[in-house]
């Protein structure tokens, strides 16, 4: 029998994957794991080998490890050439080459893009250069922070009050450092879990010792004469002094270097297809451009078909799993990236984890515990069903209501399960700020709908 395209594609087939982090090397590990042979290139502007990333900014912060020692354990040998620490530049779709900062031009059968996120800079460029400014995404990133902070600074600034920013203010506090958090919505986590979920994260910071400031906007920052910051001006007129100023002001997805190459890419992403394939420009899916991780925006049959962008460790795994699976498979033979989103934090001593998108919700009950104890399930409603829920210490009930959003139970929930005691007997608007207003920190971003809907489907396991 003759080879088929992909016979000879799995044989001595050229596959490069453009972000070795995380989703890189799960697709890499999966690729080898279908029978694929060929050649394989791992493309990252970073020069270390994939890493985890949620440790930096809890136990690299506390002192309780370093950020050499974050290496991402591997599931099995590769045999990939590494590119480390060259940043791809641009990509031709129709010559099939992705160009290297060093001007080399890789050449591929099929592409995977998992370039992931930066964080937001500071915008005024000369001011976040001043020694103390940080910005925390990346291995190098934490390490600095991290001897800064063993310096014993006076005061801590942390402009951004998302879940990062909360966590860098939760370890300023643990290590006995001064810190104040100034967030321009009324709340910190407002963005991502709304206005009551976030009322009660304002009283858990300020009752561990955080100067919260909320409503407020930072205007400006000042050095001392040797350009060291110092200080930091509101929009309230007022002034905090500080000597480590951290910017956690939210991720930019990295799709810079794919301006002018034809791909569906933007400031939200890359818009791809339930399979991972990347749309073009015009809105045409490419079959030989696939992404997967924090860079994609892909549309979701539990959730209206919109596209998510999602920025989930759970999330990047699978749904390069899925990628890896479909670039080996025959049309009748790929399979939906139809993975719930789930989401965890651990903050001044209490574990926030959350499943489906809070954000789209537009009632909350509080199901199991009480608000004031501050160990609860909330459950959010949205048009009629369950849309997501969010826990603090109570991780428990969070299996059964990743079923209950599965099967698109309705909201408000009906069970005997729920809480009649609690703070749970109604529900209550669930306070998300105007989406025209930025916050900081959601973990999914709604960006659209999907010009494929029609065509997709699922049926929820039974």
């Amino acid at each position: 029998m003759a080879d088929t395209a992909l016979d000879q594609l799995k044989r001595n087939g050229r596959i490069v994957v453009v972000g070795a982090s995380l989703a890189g090397l799960r697709a890499a590990e999966t690729l080898r794991d279908k029978g694929f042979k060929g050649s394989l290139t791992m493309v990252c502007d970073e020069p270390y080998e994939p890493y985890d990333r949620p440790p930096l900014s809890k136990q690299v912060l506390l002192g309780r490890g370093t950020a050499e020692h974050t290496t991402l354990p591997r599931r099995r040998a590769i045999d990939a050439e590494w590119r480390l620490g060259e940043a791809a530049t641009g990509l031709d779709m129709a010559a099939r080459t992705v160009r290297l900062a060093g001007g080399d031009e890789v050449p591929y059968d099929r592409l995977l893009i998992t370039t992931g996120v930066h964080a937001r800079p500071w915008p005024n460029p000369a001011e976040a250069e001043l020694d103390g400014v940080f910005t925390l995404r990346g291995r190098d990133e934490a390490a600095a922070l991290a001897r800064r902070f063993a310096e014993g600074p006076r005061r801590v600034l942390v402009i951004g009050a998302g879940f990062t920013g909360s966590e860098i203010a939760s370890a300023c506090r643990e290590r006995g450092i001064e810190v104040t958090v100034a967030e321009r919505a009324s709340a910190p986590l407002v963005g991502a879990l709304g206005g009551v979920i976030g009322e009660v994260a304002a009283q858990l910071q300020r009752e561990n010792g955080v100067d919260l400031r909320t409503g407020v906007m930072v205007t400006g920052l000042e050095g001392d004469s040797t350009g060291r910051v110092r200080a930091a001006y509101l929009s309230d007129d007022s002034r905090i002094e500080a000597d480590v100023v951290v910017v956690s002001l939210g991720a930019v997805r990295n799709t810079a270097w794919l301006d002018g190459s034809g791909l569906g890419a933007g400031p939200r992403g890359i818009a791809c297809d339930a399979g991972c394939r990347a749309f073009d420009f015009r809105g045409i899916v490419t079959d030989d451009i696939y992404v997967a991780g924090d860079v994609a925006r892909s549309p979701h049959p539990l959730f209206g078909y919109q596209f998510l962008s999602l920025e989930h460790w759970g999330n990047a795994v699978s749904q390069a799993e899925t990628a890896a699976h479909n670039m080996l498979s025959e049309s009748a033979d790929r399979r939906p990236h139809i993975w719930v989103p789930a989401f965890w934090s651990t903050q001044f001593g209490v574990n926030i984890k959350s499943v489906g998108v809070p954000s789209m919700g537009t009632e909350i009950m509080i199901t199991q515990g009480s608000l004031d104890e501050r160990r609860f399930t909330g459950v959010y409603g949205y048009q009629g069903r369950i849309i997501g829920a969010v826990t603090f210490d109570n991780a428990r009930w969070l299996p059964f209501y990743e079923k209950q959003i599965e099967a698109t139970a309705p909201f408000p929930p009906p069970f005997d399960t729920v809480d009649r005691r609690s703070d749970g007997r109604h529900p209550r608007p669930a306070d998300f700020p105007d989406p025209s207003v930025p916050t900081h920190g959601p973990t999914v971003t709604v960006s659209g709908y999907s010009p494929a809907d029609k065509r997709i489907t699922f049926r929820p396991g039974r």
